[in-house]
């Protein structure tokens, strides 16, 4: 089952205190971006994020769920009508997470 359009909107809206949230559609599902670092996406009207120890140490008691089939497990995040909660968890990871890799040149 492929994620709405509507509820990407909804996400996006949800995390409007935050600049450079950017997202990327892939395969039916949307990758989100904060400040050019992937943090999670979109995954079956689902929102995901990496399993980074300050998301974990953010959110203990938040489940683990596969985004797809064959993939890892992310965290799966309950609190999505709560716009401080978003924009905290998303701060709080963003140290920890990679920076993205560059684009091969074709």
């Amino acid at each position: 089952m492929a994620s709405s359009k509507e509820y990407l909107e909804f996400i996006l809206g949800q995390l409007s205190e935050l600049e450079e949230i950017t997202y990327r559609a892939m395969m039916g599902e949307f990758i989100i971006y904060y400040r050019g670092k992937i943090v999670g996406g979109i995954y079956d009207d689902r929102l995901l994020v990496k399993p980074v120890k300050s998301a974990i140490s953010y959110m203990p008691t938040a489940p683990y769920e596969l985004p797809y089939e064959g993939a890892k497990e992310m965290l799966l995040v309950d609190e999505v009508d709560n716009k401080e909660f978003l924009a905290g968890l998303f701060n709080a990871m963003y140290d920890e997470l990679p920076n993205s890799k560059p684009k091969k040149k074709k």
